[in-house]
């Protein structure tokens, strides 16, 4: 089997693995300023895309720009977030070099779509592909690709559970599912929006994700007591309290948060529209009943009428894009309550270098809409992670001792690649645009 490294490879950012010259596997972009795209666009025969977040769909529709039209297989949320993150990169930046897409290519899209669920095996360009349950986000997978001599398992992003205290059933294979229609105020043992992946298909060669393999997270019921405390403490006092959140998966998982603990709590920006399709997919939520009632405890804000500005004082979380200050809602929301310091800023999702929700951790002050204001609110940050760390990372490569390991998706894959082989893992780093033969 040969793996050619079109993006993602010691970065985290525009995932792009062309196998055997002719299945795709993810084709994303790396956010900056300005964005970046995979190296080369190639002509697959097929692709097959891992999940819906930017770094793994933001450049799919690119492909069908030409003649060429790849049947593109998914799970149905992936399908959905795909379509809406595309909509919305044409709606900010179509025409432009930001944008690598046109409003034909994204209809193209839908017409050569082809969804799956989770363990169901279908054909992709000669080869035999099986998405399992990555626990990631809803529809996130990873993919098993079969060539027939070979059998690859590409994990793209994904999250583990302590199994022990799962909140869910262990299936044959390994997934943890649960809709049990009932949810305690306590944390799960991992996110509360989708089960942690318990997946271990027999593989020949592992392509593992590494974004937090030299961090160990706190304990995600821990994370959650911390952050009810906070919230409720900045309510209690008459503060309001602003949540940056990513629009896929973080939001919800928040709202699911706020429900259990009986906060009250506005949503905002695209995490609307996402939230409104994953009511479609209760299948891939863990507990939907859970989501139900999450979905109805929150207010969704329509910004009509100045609506923005009313509920600033309403004594409630308000949870809105975007999640690190670049833009959304959240530019509404911050002028707002910035010069009060009973109010809060509740971070909770990492802040990459030269944002402006990165700035706001490390000095008080953030370029908002234009102009660098000092912040008098709280500012804290929480660690929400929807990513399995070091641990989590150990933990699933030890199905996989006797098979060689390839890193990519993370900042120090040379590194991690080095410490696997330390402990007797066959492991590289493949760099980007380079070609292995597995």
């Amino acid at each position: 089997m040969k793996l050619r490294f079109l993006g993602g490879a010691r970065e985290v950012g525009r995932s792009a693995i062309l196998v055997n010259d002719a299945l795709l596997l993810d084709f994303g972009m790396l956010t900056a300023n300005p964005p970046q795209f995979p190296v080369e666009t190639p002509a697959p025969e097929a692709v097959v895309v891992s999940h819906g977040h930017l770094d793994h769909v933001g450049t799919v529709p690119a492909l069908l720009s030409g003649d060429a039209r790849p049947p593109i297989h998914w799970t149905p949320p992936t399908y959905e977030l795909t379509m809406t993150l595309a909509r919305d990169t044409l709606k900010l930046h179509g025409g432009s070099f930001h944008c690598p897409f046109t409003e034909t290519d994204l209809r193209r899209v839908t017409q050569v779509s082809e969804t799956h669920g989770y363990r169901e095996s279908f054909e992709a360009a000669g080869h035999e592909i099986t998405f399992y349950n990555a626990g990631h986000i809803p529809g996130s997978a990873h993919v098993l690709v079969d060539d027939g001599e070979t059998r690859l398992l590409y994990t793209g992003d994904f999250h583990l559970d302590d199994l022990s205290g799962a909140d869910g059933n262990v299936s044959r294979d390994g997934d943890v599912s649960s809709n049990r229609g009932e949810a305690p105020a306590q944390a799960v043992s991992g996110q509360r929006l989708v089960a942690g992946s318990r997946a271990r298909p027999d593989a020949d060669v592992v392509l593992c994700e590494s974004t937090y393999s030299d961090v160990e997270h706190e304990d995600r019921s821990a994370v959650e007591e911390r952050f009810v405390e906070s919230v409720e403490t900045t309510l209690w006092e008459g503060g309001t309290v602003v949540v940056p959140a990513f629009a896929i998966g973080r939001t919800q998982e928040l709202m699911l948060v706020c429900e259990a603990h009986d906060i009250p709590c506005y949503v905002d920006g695209m995490g609307k529209e996402v939230t409104q399709m994953l009511r479609q997919h209760p299948g891939f939520v863990r507990d939907s009943e859970a989501f139900r009632r999450a979905v109805s405890h929150a207010r969704f804000v329509t910004g009509r009428d100045g609506q923005r500005k009313r509920i600033i004082d309403q004594r409630a979380a308000i949870i809105t894009t975007s999640g690190m200050l670049s833009g959304g809602p959240a530019m509404t929301y911050i002028p707002e309550i910035r010069r009060n310091p009973t109010n809060k800023i509740a971070m909770t999702g990492y802040q990459v270098e030269g944002t402006p929700g990165r700035d706001l951790l490390e000095t008080g002050r953030a370029e908002i809409d234009g102009r660098v204001m000092p912040v008098s609110a709280q500012v804290e940050q929480y660690d929400f992670s929807a990513h399995a760390d070091r641990n989590g990372v150990l933990e699933f490569l030890e199905s996989y001792r006797e098979s060689p390991v390839l890193v990519n998706h993370g900042d120090r894959c040379a590194a991690f690649a080095e410490e696997l082989r330390g402990e007797g893992v066959d492991s590289s780093a493949p760099e980007l645009g380079e070609t292995v033969t597995v």
